[in-house]
């Protein structure tokens, strides 16, 4: 699952109701008079939650008000969560866009996918890596050897660890992986039933910030291709081209502003209760966010390490097959102004 990036928010990944918010929601999800005698189109997104510019921009209007110069509006629909759901709930009709990461979409691809990507934020270079507890007589990752390491199964996390073993030179046998879902991993990691924990920002800024673990590397020291990539849903993108592209310009605009100024767009509901920032967390978040990218169109150069990304999963049998991931993308930039 991997981020955004629109910055922290981007990768605010914190729960995993998405299918069945997306599927409550879904019956509200239909064209409204504007007034103006335009059909009103409604993109329904995942909820961005308490940080980040989309939070923000829910709170003060701004999405909408961007959107409106399209005659379309926002209808959130539940919170966002672990890619692979969201893009079962995309190729349902049951969701418009989503955020995931190029490892999580490229697991998605490998099935009968309904959506495409339009949008890329370059690897969170520090943000997301492998976590030990500060106390662990894991220093190197061949310590990992004959442990156990928590990943979960498809996406950034397990991509992570195999890029940090083949790095070092350690046979993806000889580490065992833990199978279990991101927003479910703290405890187990916490209490020692892992050693070790590929995660994230959105879990490792909390773990290194309250519980005591550090990265025994980070993306940048695995040589990361983990992109953070924005999904479209096929029917929508075909009929509403013009509402991607703003979509897209306030992705653009809002990630430059966030990463200006992070510690503005932490908290921007509450500042109290599981989804605040915690005090210890800020001066990670605000650390993670400066050094992150915001989101941009998908180049050649990009497409190519989308390509390395697919080959090096099916290298190591995360997917059966070679994903093709070229024909699931979208040049933003000549994306037709008016719908078909």
């Amino acid at each position: 699952m991997k981020t955004p990036r629109p910055a922290l928010a981007a990768t605010a990944l914190l729960a995993t109701t998405v299918l069945a918010a997306c599927g409550s929601s879904a019956g509200g999800a239909g064209a409204s008079a504007d007034g103006g005698g335009k059909a009103e189109v409604v993109l329904r997104l995942p909820d961005p939650g308490n940080t980040g510019f989309l939070a923000l921009g829910k709170k003060d209007g701004s999405l909408d008000r961007a959107l409106a110069t399209v005659h379309a509006k926002v209808a959130w629909t539940g919170s966002a969560g672990p890619f692979a759901p969201a893009a079962q709930a995309l190729s349902a009709d049951q969701l418009d866009v989503a955020l995931g990461s190029i490892t999580s979409a490229v697991a998605a691809l490998a099935q009968k996918p309904g959506f495409k990507l339009f949008a890329q934020t370059a690897p969170d270079a520090v943000g997301e890596g492998i976590l030990v507890k500060n106390d662990s007589p894991v220093k190197t990752v061949q310590d990992l050897v004959g442990r156990k390491v928590a990943v979960s199964q498809g996406g950034t996390s397990e991509y992570l660890l195999l890029k940090a073993l083949e790095k070092n030179g350690v046979p993806a046998d000889k580490v065992e992986r833990v199978y279990l879902r991101a927003d479910q991993t703290s405890g187990v990691f916490n209490s020692g039933q892992v050693d070790a924990w590929a995660t994230w920002n959105t879990f490792s800024t909390p773990s290194i910030a309250n519980s005591g673990a550090h990265f025994l590397v980070n993306g940048k020291e695995v040589g990361s291709d983990n992109y953070a990539v924005w999904a479209v849903r096929n029917g929508f993108a075909e009929k509403h081209p013009e509402v991607v592209k703003a979509f897209y310009g306030y992705l653009h605009e809002g990630g430059l502003k966030e990463k200006a100024d992070p510690a503005a767009y932490l908290n921007v509901f509450t500042d109290s209760g599981p989804t605040a920032v915690t005090p210890a967390e800020k001066e990670i978040a605000i650390a993670v966010t400066r050094q992150g990218a915001t989101a941009d169109v998908i180049s050649e150069a990009d497409t190519a390490r989308f390509g390395t990304v697919a080959r090096f999963f099916a290298d190591q049998k995360v997917t059966k097959q070679l994903v093709d991931v070229k024909p699931y993308l979208i040049d933003i930039t000549t994306l037709a102004d008016s719908a078909k």
